[in-house]
């Protein structure tokens, strides 16, 4: 790291902008940051175009605690076996789009009336979560949740938190209301999460650099490697070691000091 200025304090012994004239890349400076510091987080990134004028989100494990797929699948008494797919599309070691059909097909049968119990009484916003989408608003970025996971679930947690837009797989209904064990083709996965990036960006006019994106799985990669700002929230191994921006220890908050918001000009929620 090279000479620095005085830092700036976004929020008093919360988080810190430390200005300085890089002499190496990035993701070395953040990587020797880490080691010394010990359970800090840390983003090195230019200085020019911080604040983002679009925002692309992971639902489970991100905006929310929880997999919802997973709490779908403790009603039919399959939650260890689906969890242990779940975790294995979520490190890469398995592709997300036939893992996903398999996990949905063991489901069949299931009321969809279950889903409205679970996001009641099992889901939880990740800290945070509101804060950020509303202050982002606030500010003119438009914002879309992006998720492997289904309408039902994503349709209602993206109107709690406060998503312009929410993209998500679709279950299909036997016509008794029941989950017939399919998923409407094309999965929504990977690519399909790259793709809505790309396609919001040119939507509304704007460059690679005014974008920000985050998740915490493989499934995430490409749509983070495309954003202005890639950020491996929370992550499984194989996309923090990828990402060029990681939060390891902090809430949601911290994408917004990541780019410069002071905390008393966060949303209040």
């Amino acid at each position: 790291m090279g000479q620095t200025d005085a830092p700036v304090w976004l929020a008093p012994a919360t988080a810190v902008d430390i200005p300085f004239r890089a002499g190496k890349e990035s993701r070395t400076v953040a990587d020797e940051l880490r080691s010394v510091l010990g359970g800090v987080d840390v983003v090195v990134q230019t200085a020019q175009n911080r604040r983002k004028r679009l925002f692309l989100a992971d639902m489970d494990s991100t905006m929310i605690g929880q997999e919802c797929i997973d709490e779908l699948a403790d009603f039919a008494g399959l939650k260890p076996k689906i969890a242990a797919i779940t975790e294995r599309a979520m490190r890469g070691e398995i592709q997300f789009e036939p893992a996903l059909r398999e996990r949905v097909a063991l489901l069949k049968g299931l009321p969809a009336a279950l889903i409205d119990q679970i996001i009641d009484q099992r889901i939880r916003l990740t800290s945070g979560a509101r804060t950020l989408v509303a202050t982002l608003r606030n500010n003119g970025a438009y914002t879309c949740l992006v998720t492997g996971g289904f309408t039902l679930f994503a349709q209602k947690i993206g109107k709690m938190i406060g998503f312009d837009e929410m993209r998500a797989n679709r279950l299909k209904l036997d016509p008794d209301g029941h989950l017939s064990g399919l998923v409407e083709e094309p999965v929504f996965g990977r690519d399909a999460k790259h793709a809505t990036l790309v396609e919001l960006r040119e939507r509304l006019g704007l460059g690679r650099d005014d974008t920000m994106a985050t998740g915490d799985g493989a499934n995430d990669l490409d749509m983070i490697a495309a954003a202005g700002l890639g950020i491996a929230f929370h992550a499984k191994p194989k996309l923090a070691e990828a990402a060029a921006a990681r939060i390891d220890h902090n809430d949601l908050t911290a994408l917004l000091y990541v780019q410069g918001y002071k905390r008393d000009e966060f949303a209040d929620v």
